[in-house]
């Protein structure tokens, strides 16, 4: 996993190097963000990731809102991340550019430091270590997307999706908790990979049903696209709300 994130990494770093100020001031589809501002959030969320491998996430994270005690004061991990935006915007994009690689290697080199199984303490609770990194491997994914949009560049897509659309399949019980919302069975998800051939979450007995693009799929669980947008179909009495609740971060 920790080499996906590697790649990740490397496809973002490709974009933003030798980008000029109109690239590092341009919008991105992040409400209120610019290019900037992505990678800002990024480098502070990575050395978070870094942080809780070595038991310091309330540390690193105090002032922001990014422990647990702050969801259980009512702030959310939206409200974490604007918050710890708007403190340090406006660093000189050299500098940013400079301290996001730092990051990225030290929360590569944490995490691959962990052992899988490892549990570790992030801002919505306990996950195993494999899952933290998959969790910043889709983080990672979503924000190159934002970022190449925003530039209007092309990132290709290859079979890291797998382990992000496998990530928004598991966690579907998770958001629809979250939401307050009750699942009437087991989910499968039957997905196009970019490369050929179809990836399979969930096989046997699922009450609802998921078919279609595994770029798609990966979209909707970002909340970058909008699932009547899309080509995927939904079938079983939790159709609609798999497609409306699905993501693949806290």
């Amino acid at each position: 996993m920790v080499g996906c994130l590697a790649t990740q990494h490397a496809e973002l770093d490709a974009l933003l190097a030798g980008l000029g100020d109109a690239g590092w001031n341009a919008p991105t589809r992040c409400p209120g963000w610019t290019v900037a501002d992505v990678v800002l959030h990024l480098a502070q969320t990575d050395e978070l990731a870094a942080a809780t491998t070595r038991g310091r996430l309330a540390e690193a994270g105090a002032g922001a809102g990014w422990t647990a005690a702050d969801r259980q004061a009512g702030a959310t991990v939206d409200d974490a991340a604007a918050t710890a935006v708007d403190a340090e915007r406006g660093v000189p994009a050299a500098e940013l550019l400079s301290r996001w690689r730092a990051a990225a290697a030290a929360e590569r080199h944490a995490l691959a430091a962990c052992d899988p199984g490892e549990r570790l303490t992030w801002v919505t609770g306990l996950l195993s270590a494999r899952t933290l990194a998959t969790t910043r491997l889709a983080e990672g994914w979503i924000h190159t997307g934002d970022v190449a949009d925003a530039l209007g560049a092309d990132v290709a897509q290859d079979d890291r999706l797998r382990h992000i659309a496998r990530l928004a399949w598991r966690t579907v019980p998770y958001a629809f908790a979250r939401a307050g919302a009750d699942l009437a069975g087991p989910v499968a998800v039957v997905l196009d990979a970019p490369g050929g051939g179809q990836w399979t979450f969930g096989e046997g007995a699922a009450a609802t049903t998921v078919r279609g693009e595994a770029v798609e799929f990966c979209l909707v669980a970002a909340r970058r696209l909008d699932p009547a947008k899309t080509t995927l179909r939904a079938d079983g009495p939790d159709a609609a709300g798999v497609l409306a609740l699905v993501r693949t971060y806290a």
